[in-house]
Formats: C-alpha cells, structure tokens, sequence
C-alpha cells in the first residue's frame, strides 16, 4: 500500500468518525484526486468492514469511536495483526476476541483454508466475508455497541461450547505486574471463557497500551502464551516481558 493511498484512507476515515457519511465528488475533490481513484478506495475499506458503501458516498458502518480506535497506531496495528495471522494454520481452529487490532488479524488470513473462527466480534464478521476459505461463527449474547461486540451470559456459554487450538485478546492495557486490564467488565468475561477453552492465549495489542491499568482485572501475563506487539516498546518493558516468561514477538 502506498503512502498516499495510507493517507487517503486515513481522512476518509477520519471524515466518517466525524460526520457519519461522506460523498466521492466531495473527497475527490479535497483530496484531490479522481472519482474512479476515491471509489477504489471506498471499496477497499468496505471489504475491509470499515464501511458501507452508499449511492454516491459511503457511511460508518459502526459507532464513532470504533472507527477513531482504528485510525490509531493503525501501522503498527496492521503489523501485530499480520505477525498474529503468522500463527495461524490452514484448518485451524481459533477464537478472536474483539477489538480493532484482533478484527485485522482476519484481513491476513485471506490465503488460508478450513480455518473455523469463533468470535464475538461483529467487526470480524465484517472482515471475513470476503475470505471463502474462512467458517465465522458468531456468539450470540448482548450487542456491545461501543466496542462492536456479543456479551453477557449467552455469549459465555456460546463460548463454552467449543476448544480451539489458538485465541487471540486484546486489551486496554497491560503490565508486567498486573496483567491484562479492561474498563469492560462483561468483555473481560468473555476473556476469561475463551483462554479457558483454547491451547494457547495470544495477547495482540500496540505498544501504547504497555503501562496502563484499566478499571477491571483480567488474567496476569503467566496465564498467556504469548505477546505480539510493535517496536515502539521501551526496552524496559521488553525486558519485563520476556522475564514474565511469555513468548513475546516485536513487530
């Protein structure tokens, strides 16, 4: 991908976190290139469930800051996502837990075949229609609009009834000392029952989130298997990571 078609969509959606909707005469002429450019574009980013495509334009596909959460470390989150699609097999069995950075880990999976994922997370579903060799099976539960996702005691025993080879978190913040933290109690469950039912527990999550502490509690870093993150990391934090004894991978 290009810097300048990064940077496209990067306004584009950044216009739709702001306005909800947006026309393809209005955005090419801001950005100054063609309408056959901008609906190239607008397709792209459709495939890739981060909108809808309308007659003429195109509209946010879900809440305001779900789309403000994807245009941040968006890089390096699109690293993280693609090293985590790394661990993944044809005819492999995984959960994916919601989250933006999660959500793109199915954006890399396009090449693999028989691969069967539980989600809770309706971004996922949006990504992975594109990708015939994938199977989505979606939890049922409680529609979480601010974070895109199926929670509450549905969700948990949809979860229940499943084993995976691999599971894939994200977090709102991480430490050495007190593990993954969340400001979402009904999300951190729904962390909790997926490790519980998977051979290994991957923590996906930007080098931002390293030194933050949430509302709630979710599991400490012994309970994962492993950590994939970005360079951005302080050399103490790695440090801390790899005496925590996980499998941390810096991207």
């Amino acid at each position: 991908m290009s810097i300048e078609r990064t940077e496209r969509e990067t306004h584009i959606l950044g216009r739709l976190a702001r306005d909800g909707s947006l026309l393809v005469g209005a955005l090419s002429r801001d950005l100054g290139v063609s309408e056959v450019t901008i609906r190239t574009d607008l397709r792209n980013l459709e495939d890739r469930g981060l909108l809808a495509r309308t007659h003429g334009g195109a509209e946010a596909t879900g809440y305001r800051n779900v789309l403000e959460r994807q245009l941040q470390h968006a890089v390096e989150k699109d690293r993280i996502a693609a090293a985590a699609a790394e661990l993944v097999a044809d005819n492999d069995l995984i959960m994916i837990e919601a989250g933006t950075t999660c959500s793109q880990i199915v954006t890399h999976l396009g090449a693999r075949r028989g691969v069967q994922i539980l989600t809770n997370s309706t971004l996922v579903v949006r990504h992975a229609r594109v990708h015939p060799g994938l199977t989505v099976i979606l939890t049922g539960g409680t529609f979480n609009r601010t974070s895109e996702s199926m929670v509450g005691p549905v969700a948990l025993r949809s979860i229940e009834d499943f084993n995976v080879r691999l599971a894939f978190f994200g977090t709102d913040g991480f430490t050495a000392d007190r593990g993954l933290t969340t400001g979402f109690a009904e999300g951190a469950e729904v962390i909790r029952a997926m490790k519980a039912r998977a051979a290994e527990a991957w923590l996906v999550a930007d080098s931002s989130k390293y030194g933050r502490a949430g509302f709630v509690s979710v599991m400490g870093l012994a309970d994962l298997t492993g950590v994939i993150t970005d360079g951005g990391l302080a050399a103490d934090a790695r440090t801390d990571l790899i005496n925590s004894g996980l499998r941390a991978r810096i991207v």
